[in-house]
């Protein structure tokens, strides 16, 4: 089969559908491990030629893996990082070393499954198709394997337990905070939804788990249990001083409770380029992972550490597009799109913006807790410009405002989501605030339309001299 071209490649793939389906098709969607077990077989398992670290959890897996990418790369390790969704581009999912994997390098990985799929369709080891999320997750055991990784970082798509990832046996397995989100799939019940996520415990696991959750943590407690998993609570093992904050941003000093083999490299200054509080434990947890690491072998010294955690680097999630000056407003991005995240923006709002206007301009996707999250955030607002997302799960702006304009202290409807920004942008002063979330799917047709917006803004200043 002569090989696809990157857009034939990316054409493919979308037209087996995104990560889930929609709510009504969720009693009806099929997921085990069944199909990427086939493919890892035919392609050799390539998942058994790097280490791995596998993360799960409801928030801070995608920051959490970035921040363990970073040291482990600062460390010196050829490192890849496997995360998802995307906000640009396909290609960031598929990372080596801090860099997406090139258009050419997707195009003939991506060439190969396809070549292999049909070969195992047309015998009968495949009943079906494999999903949009089975052929990425293959394509990134194959390429991780074939650039020759030392470790690779694993983020979980949704759940754990039948995710296609969980096929890895990884050196650390690490959960993250355990919150409602994906309800249609995982359960309605914090335990339901713990069980899942913990369904990536294997045998004998070195687990990290920062839940949260009371009920959740005793579900990963038992399982780590039944598991004969060693278990550890970033919270337990570690104890933060010094915390203050930098723009939004945070700096502190970590260093273990007790003196022991994981604890005896002494105390960390750690310097977070990510906004918000919640990084801190995101942080805690890389650390507490990174340690482990070392403590299997893996030459990770407090120093790569530090410096990886200061270098890194998670677009979309508090990024702040721009400070105001003049007579603009500062203009925040993020993916906020669960309650937990929602508490989470509040307070950051709460800590570093009180007592002055924001301007919410918000989209959400048709499965997820609108009423929850727009209770939450809409009256924080000054005014809140409804708008939508080109992604088809999107929920429609005029249907987002029947459901929940009334708890907006004023509220406009604007489905294009580059004309939302524009008015926001309009009617926000000096000293407000823009801040742009409900879904990642937003956040990135809005990255793409501020850099299309910057360009402009360039080509202009160029033509005028």
């Amino acid at each position: 089969m002569p090989e696809m071209s990157y857009e034939q490649a990316v054409k493919y793939l979308l037209t087996l559908g995104r990560e889930l389906a929609s709510p009504q098709q969720a009693s009806a969607a099929k997921f085990d491990l069944q199909n990427i077990s086939v493919l890892a077989g035919r392609l050799g398992h390539p998942e058994r030629f790097f280490a791995t670290v596998h993360i799960a959890g409801t928030n801070g897996k995608g920051s959490t893996a970035a921040m363990l990418a970073s040291i482990l790369h600062a460390a010196g390790l050829r490192t890849g990082l496997y995360t998802s969704p995307h906000l640009l581009r396909i290609n960031e999912r598929i990372r080596m070393d801090g860099g997406d994997i090139s258009n050419a390098e997707f195009a003939e990985t991506f060439t190969r499954l396809h070549t292999i799929i049909e070969e195992l369709l047309a015998s009968g080891h495949l009943a079906a198709h494999p999903t949009f999320f089975e052929c990425v997750t293959a394509m990134t055991f194959d390429f991780f394997a074939r650039k020759k990784a030392d470790i690779a970082v694993i983020e979980v798509g949704m759940g754990g337990r039948l995710d296609s990832t969980n096929i890895v046996t990884p050196q650390v397995a690490v959960i993250t905070q355990i919150d409602f989100d994906h309800e249609n799939f995982l359960g309605h019940s914090i335990e339901q939804i713990a069980a899942e996520k913990a369904g990536i415990i294997k045998p004998g696991a070195w687990l990290v788990s920062a839940a949260g959750n009371p009920a959740a943590s005793e579900v990963i407690r038992r399982r780590a249990a039944t598991q004969n998993a060693r278990l550890l609570d970033p919270a337990e093992a570690y104890e933060i001083s010094g915390l203050r904050a930098e723009d939004g941003c945070y700096r502190f000093t970590v260093a273990a409770r007790q003196l022991n083999a994981t604890s005896a490299a002494g105390a960390i200054e750690i310097r977070l380029p990510l906004a918000g509080r919640f990084q801190v434990r995101n942080a805690l947890t890389a650390v507490a992972a990174a340690r482990l690491l070392a403590e299997r072998g893996f030459r990770v010294d407090d120093s790569a550490i530090a410096r990886g955690l200061a270098e890194v680097r998670w677009p979309g999630r508090l990024e702040r597009l721009q400070t105001g000056q003049n007579e603009s407003p500062d203009v925040y991005l993020d993916g906020t799109h669960n309650p937990a995240g929602a508490r989470e923006l509040v307070a950051f709002w709460d800590e570093h913006f009180q007592g002055r206007r924001i301007y919410l301009v918000y989209g959400t996707m048709r499965d997820k807790a609108v009423d929850e999250v727009t209770g939450l955030l809409f009256p924080r607002a000054a005014k809140v410009i409804i708008t939508q997302s080109r992604q088809p799960r999107s929920l429609g702006a005029e249907a987002l405002a029947a459901v929940a304009a009334h708890l907006a202290p004023s509220f406009e409807v604007v489905p294009d989501s580059g004309a939302a920004l524009e008015r926001a942008l309009q009617l926000a002063q000096r000293g407000d605030i823009v801040f742009a979330t409900g879904s990642l799917y937003l956040v990135g047709d809005l990255r793409r339309y501020w850099d299309a917006r910057d360009a402009a803004k360039a080509l202009k200043g160029v033509v005028a001299t």
